[in-house]
């Protein structure tokens, strides 16, 4: 399930990511959009791993840690998770440590995921959920052709916006 682009690779997480995965995944900034229970220790990140490893087992979500080619540190996250009864359709997620931010380097990531989803995965439709405030997520949806779909809304947070990309 590796992917890779010009200048990154995508790749499954394992337990020796268990540190970048506990930077990510509580870094204040990377989750100022997002409700979660953070990790605080690397046991909490180690879980995390765990548990994602055994959804990708069970194709319940599709998992790539971001990195630079040449590199074996994580800088991000993109996954699909979310995923319809009849796998047409999936959610996207993707968190990058600010530090990178304003690279393209999601951009990067989203289109290599995007392809896979519709050409590997034979989606149908692609969902992503932000916070209406993140601004940068969701020009990067527009750009790649998401959709703001104006009449849904997310039941669980009021202040997230839907987009979806289909495959036409």
């Amino acid at each position: 399930m590796k992917l890779e682009t010009e200048r990154l690779v995508l790749k499954e997480i394992n337990e020796a990511h268990t540190a970048d995965i506990l930077r990510i995944r509580s870094n204040e900034i990377t989750n100022q959009y997002v409700k979660r229970r953070s990790p605080k220790t690397n046991y909490d990140a180690l879980e995390f791993i765990l548990h994602i490893k055994k959804e990708t087992q069970n194709k319940e979500v599709a998992f790539w840690g971001i990195s630079y080619k040449g590199s074996w540190n994580l800088i991000g996250t993109i996954c699909f998770w979310n995923f319809s009864q009849d796998k047409k359709t999936a959610e996207v997620g993707y968190e990058l440590l600010p530090d990178y931010h304003r690279k393209g380097i999601m951009s990067e990531a989203l289109s290599a995921v995007v392809e896979y989803g519709f050409n590997k995965l034979e989606l149908q439709e692609i969902i992503a959920i932000t916070n209406r405030f993140n601004e940068n997520s969701k020009k990067l949806l527009l750009k790649h052709h998401f959709i703001l779909e104006e009449g849904k809304k997310d039941e669980h947070n009021p202040d997230s916006v839907i987009f979806s990309l289909n495959r036409d």
